[in-house]
């Protein structure tokens, strides 16, 4: 592992040396496309769902292969057991939906030199890695009106004990930049996020006993924590104490996948002067 180390950071200096200067400035510019949650509530990858999605960026290129991007993005992401295949989770019956503030940090590699305003060097596909801060407030719909899910306490949670609305993630994905000049380019992108929780769709660990959920949080909270139906002669309610409610041995994801216009302002460096 040492050395698989070594050899990528001798790799990044390689590049440092070898690549243009003449890339190196400062873009800006925006995005839109659709968002995905992936989770215990979508465990077969389901797509028919996509939420919009929107955000800004900007990004530093150090030479005409490394860059680095910050970013600001907003999505909205659902999951609903009812379009799945697997007849325990038709069976649990659970559903959600949240608005999803994501602020991230990413390092960018061109798998291709890439120089704005090149008649030979102007586009090129990326892959990037990072880290992102996110916000998350899952809700359900019950009787017509969508309700906060983490007050509740679904998963037995005592009072001060729900998980924390803001986390953090890896965040990870590629895409393709092209110029259409020198100052603009269209870059097209799927970035994912792995999250460091399972609780974006409010849904982890085992069914609490419900009758302490009841007093401790209400009959709201009863009604939320096991809303399950019978399917194919599995018998509801099925939120017997300590039974699966989710897989908390796998982290919830969500991706976004856009199209996004930059704006390259060229070489800001400070100019140099000589006697």
């Amino acid at each position: 592992m040492l050395n698989v180390k070594r050899l990528l950071f001798a790799c990044v200096l390689f590049i440092f040396a070898t690549s243009s200067k003449a890339q190196e400035g400062l873009e800006l510019g925006g995005w839109a496309g659709i968002s995905y949650y992936f989770g215990d509530l979508n465990t077969d990858f389901y797509l028919g769902s996509p939420g919009l999605a929107a955000g800004i960026s900007g990004r530093y290129n150090f030479n005409d292969r490394l860059c680095i991007k910050l970013g600001a993005n907003y999505g909205n992401i659902s999951g609903d057991d009812a379009n799945s295949q697997n007849t325990f989770q038709q069976t649990r019956n659970l559903s959600f939906k949240s608005v999803v503030f994501d602020g991230t940090a990413q390092f960018e590699f061109n798998f291709l030199p890439y120089v704005h305003g090149s008649k030979d060097q102007y586009y090129t596909p990326y892959l990037f890695t990072g880290i992102s801060t996110y916000y998350f407030n899952p809700k359900a719909n019950f009787d017509g009106e969508w309700v906060e899910l983490r007050p509740l306490g679904t998963e037995g949670q005592f009072r001060g004990d729900e998980y924390y609305s803001i986390r953090g993630a890896v965040a990870f994905g590629g895409g393709f930049k092209i110029d259409l000049n020198y100052e603009w380019s269209i870059n097209v992108e799927i970035s994912t996020r792995k999250l460091f929780n399972d609780y974006l769709d409010d849904v982890s660990g085992n069914y609490p006993d419900l009758d302490d959920l009841e007093s401790l949080r209400g009959p709201l909270s009863v009604s939320l924590s096991d809303r399950s139906v019978e399917v194919d002669g599995i018998d509801a309610p099925i939120g017997q104490v300590g039974r699966q409610r989710g897989n908390i041995n796998d982290n919830d994801k969500y991706t976004f996948i856009g199209v996004g216009l930059m704006y390259y302002f060229g070489d800001l460096r400070c100019p140099t002067y000589s006697r």
